[in-house]
């Protein structure tokens, strides 16, 4: 495993929809190592495979989903983590909710983004095995910035306004 460069604006990768795989091989194991990695590493709650210069449909995700309910147990909530291959949103809440977003791949710039709170999302694991995921509330925000990440539309596309910040940015999906 290794940490990745991430890949930031202007590069082309990070505006081209990302193909689908086709092939579960060690390449693409790899891939979702190194993801996990740089993820941490960043720190960020969300990468997907453009950010790391790889026009793939591979994201990961990782959160506690205890962290939305109560500040106080952030350090005890376990952290989940999920790795999704040609994932798609099937499903999506008429409610939707405007909250703060920042994003690895546009380093110094936070905006605000209208998303649905909570969506279905289905896809692959990382050996190919079909799974679905129902997410609520910060971790669906999260999977809809990072497929969106797929498709070539970063945040800014979606935001109501973006600025950037006086103190440090939290929280780089």
């Amino acid at each position: 495993m290794s940490i990745r460069s991430i890949t930031t604006l202007p590069a082309p990768v990070l505006r081209r929809k990302a193909r689908p795989v086709t092939r579960f091989d060690a390449d693409l194991q790899t891939l979702v190592d190194d993801m996990v990695e740089t993820m941490r590493a960043a720190p960020g709650v969300g990468l997907a495979a453009p950010q790391v210069g790889v026009s793939e449909r591979v994201i990961v995700v990782e959160y506690a989903e205890d962290e939305d309910e109560n500040e106080e147990q952030v350090e005890e909530a376990p952290k989940k983590l999920f790795v999704m291959i040609n994932p798609e949103i099937k499903k999506v809440s008429a409610e939707t909710e405007l909250a703060l977003e920042a994003c690895l791949s546009i380093p110094g710039l936070q905006g605000e983004v209208e998303r649905s709170l909570e969506i279905t999302i289905k896809g692959q694991n990382r050996r190919g095995q079909v799974m679905k995921v129902k997410a609520r509330g910060w971790l669906a925000r999260i999977f809809q910035h990072e497929i969106d990440h797929l498709d070539g539309i970063l945040y800014t596309d979606r935001a109501t306004r973006v600025w950037q910040p006086t103190g440090p940015v939290e929280d780089n999906v």
